[in-house]
């Protein structure tokens, strides 16, 4: 990293007085100590909502030449599904875990920062490194590591989830002695103990079923229109976060992917179509059905269709006569992929679903829905196209039972397989 004079970001006269607070607690603490490299960062006051004021380091600069550590975090959607599975959930949000995190002394120079006073260095893991989220998790996945069947952890959000009450205790007591033993604080203002219902991750985890959290709804409820296409990929990107609580997501967001391709321009006409969609879709998440946590034990059914211009599916159990649904999914057909026999189309849509539901439906039994009729057949059958016999033989891995039923009958599938994906090739 290149050696450049410390400078500073002028700070308000009148948070002056409040920064010498911070740093001398933080100093007194044994979290940072003085420095006098010639590197440093500035400092950035950031407005709380409680009229506080948080410091934050300026690691712009730091974060442009550090080497990304490709650690993986943990899947959202399999922690909502894993913690769904239980009656009884508790989360908790550790404060400031960073800290708990100690810094090696060959890198502690590289996070050296400067006020309008001093300079220091921090000891522990300061928020704002571009590798820190990484290296909280990989913290977190270690020290968790011996209690995964019931506690998991999103960077400092952790979930305990027990099938019941006295379970559930002993389960939390074994997590608070192992956060104590590692020198972590839970913030208790931001906890949930002991609840049959959650808020977790942007989800409402109910025993056994999720939705969407009604304060994320209405922040997407209460958004302005976009004016550019920085703007509407945002938006987008919000939208997609829920999009299977959508129906028809894919076709009620189509007009608004075209403005973001990359050969449109940055400034757009907002037209009557895209305040259509927009509108729909803010309407749609307002009503959003239930979604449910498969049981493993029950046969998982598919069902799936192809259309000229596209694949959909729908994974779903039964239960007491009542098809529960678990996870919808669509994706837009190439153009070379649109030419192919309506029958490799219709057996591509169930390789491809297969493969999307993969992490749920392996090693159990499944039942596949299809509207073709021929398939049924050419799946048990030698087959003259070479394309239809790999994609039999990927079946195999899988125990598999496919049924026919009439494209009337198919309404899940057959709807989703004439949408347009959201994300397009920007290439095009």
């Amino acid at each position: 990293m290149e050696r450049k004079k410390p400078y500073v970001y002028r700070i308000p006269e009148a948070l002056k007085g409040k920064v010498d607070e911070q740093i001398g607690a933080l100093l007194d603490a044994g979290l940072i100590e003085e420095s006098d490299l010639d590197i440093a960062h500035p400092v950035v006051c950031v407005y709380k909502k409680e009229r506080s004021v948080r410091l934050c380091v300026d690691y712009r600069t730091l974060n442009a030449v550090t080497k990304p550590d490709d650690f993986p975090m943990e899947n959202a959607v399999d922690l909502m599904y894993n913690i769904g599975k239980a009656n009884i959930i508790t989360t908790l949000d550790l404060l400031k875990g960073y800290w708990a995190i100690p810094m090696k002394e060959q890198s502690k120079d590289y996070t050296s920062f400067k006020t309008h006073r001093a300079q220091c260095r921090f000891n522990v893991l300061p928020f704002g490194l571009k590798n820190a989220a990484a290296t909280f998790q990989r913290v977190m996945n270690n020290s968790l590591k011996e209690f995964s069947e019931f506690a998991r952890a999103y960077i400092d959000d952790i979930a305990i989830y027990s099938a019941d009450v006295g379970t559930h205790l002993k389960h939390l007591d074994r997590v608070f002695r192992k956060l104590d033993e590692l020198g972590f604080t839970v913030n208790t203002k931001k906890c949930s103990f002991v609840k049959n219902q959650m808020k977790y991750l942007g989800h409402i985890i109910d025993s056994g079923k999720h939705l969407p959290d009604p304060d994320k709804v209405k922040v997407v409820r209460e958004l302005e229109v976009p004016r550019t296409k920085t703007q509407l990929r945002s938006l987008l990107g919000l939208m997609n976060y829920y999009r299977d609580y959508i129906p028809k997501y894919a076709d009620i967001s189509h007009p608004l992917t075209e403005p973001t391709k990359k050969r449109a321009p940055e400034i757009f006409d907002w037209k009557e179509m895209h305040q259509t969609a927009f509108q729909d879709l803010k309407d749609k998440l307002s009503k959003p059905p239930e979604l449910y946590t498969p049981t493993l034990e029950k046969t998982l059914i598919i069902h799936s269709d192809a259309s000229q211009v596209g694949i959909g599916a729908c994974l779903s159990q039964e239960c007491d006569d009542k098809r529960y649904p678990i996870c919808y999914a669509s994706q837009k057909l190439t153009p070379a992929q649109q030419h192919w026999p309506t029958i490799e189309r219709e057996a591509y849509a169930i390789v491809w679903s297969l493969k999307k539901f993969e992490p749920w439906i392996f090693g159990s039994p499944i039942k596949v829905i299809s509207d073709h009729n021929p398939l049924t057949f050419v799946v048990k059958n030698a087959s003259q196209s070479s394309k239809l016999q790999r994609w039999t033989l990927a079946l195999q891995k899988y125990d598999l039972h496919i049924k026919h039923c009439s494209g009337g009958k198919l309404v899940n599938a057959d709807a989703l397989s004439r949408l347009p994906v959201l994300y397009t090739n920007e290439n095009e």
